[in-house]
């Protein structure tokens, strides 16, 4: 084969080949009650192709680069992602105890959860005037502490197509408020998590007063934080566990996918 008509042959290949993917982090900044936020909006640029927008709350760490490479992951091709920041921009944890004294408030005072997750929820849907999101595919998921905070602003009403919690707690301050539920709920944890398992009771009999659809999934073996890469320990109730991390991933997916695929019935 000649050289020349071996160029011909691979030109239209690298014609076609597609544009590589270009995660872009930018910052995103808002206030509520004289509170300052910054979040990160996460997304590939590679293309304009709009698709659903995501609102992420990390694990009780926040924001950091653990968790902005995590909404890098997700995000890929099929999302973009408004990574959220539930504290306030001054508050940055940097180990256990203080990310323990940041959640504190929020726990105490859940219509300030639900008043933060829903203002980051209005800061997601304002990005699409720049980013391309498709404002009618927005859902919003959590990881641990973010788990709640997802479970909560379904719980507040919002117009949020679909909640998903993983490992998350399964608390509230207020059982009712599950009437107001319309998103649909996918919550996943591990079936030995001695953390968020005790829960498990009162949040099927909380759920069957929602009338929206609502899934509670226990992956067998697994512990708190099997989300978390950087959970590297041996032992104890914090601990990544890759498959059910891949699993509920794909669980996570194919519910956005049929939630943003369904006719919306509120």
């Amino acid at each position: 084969m000649t050289l020349l008509r071996t160029l011909l042959i691979a030109l239209p290949m690298l014609i076609a080949w597609p544009v590589s993917a270009k995660m872009t982090a930018e910052p995103v900044t808002w206030t509520l009650d004289g509170t300052s936020f910054k979040g990160v909006l996460v997304y590939d640029n590679a293309s304009q192709a709009e698709r659903p927008g995501l609102v992420m709350v990390p694990n009780w760490s926040g924001i950091n680069d653990i968790a902005i490479a995590k909404a890098e992951r997700i995000a890929g091709h099929d999302y973009v992602i408004l990574l959220t920041d539930m504290y306030g921009d001054h508050i940055r944890p940097k180990n256990s105890g203080e990310a323990q004294a940041a959640v504190k408030p929020l726990y105490a005072d859940r219509n300030l959860m639900r008043a933060r997750i829903r203002k980051a929820f209005e800061q997601l849907q304002a990005q699409a005037a720049h980013a391309p999101i498709d404002r009618s595919r927005l859902a919003a998921i959590g990881f641990c502490f973010g788990g709640a905070v997802v479970l909560d602003l379904a719980r507040s009403g919002s117009d949020v197509k679909a909640v998903v919690s993983f490992h998350g707690d399964l608390s509230t301050d207020n059982p009712a408020l599950a009437k107001n539920i319309k998103a649909r709920v996918l919550a996943i944890n591990g079936a030995d998590d001695t953390s968020t398992m005790p829960g498990v009771p009162k949040f099927t009999d909380e759920m069957h007063q929602d009338t929206a659809d609502w899934q509670f999934v226990e992956i067998g073996h697994a512990v708190h934080c099997f989300t978390e890469t950087e959970a590297t320990a041996a032992t104890g109730n914090c601990r990544y566990d890759a498959k059910a991390a891949a699993r509920s991933y794909r669980m996570m997916r194919d519910w956005l996918a049929e939630s943003f695929g369904k006719v919306d019935r509120h």
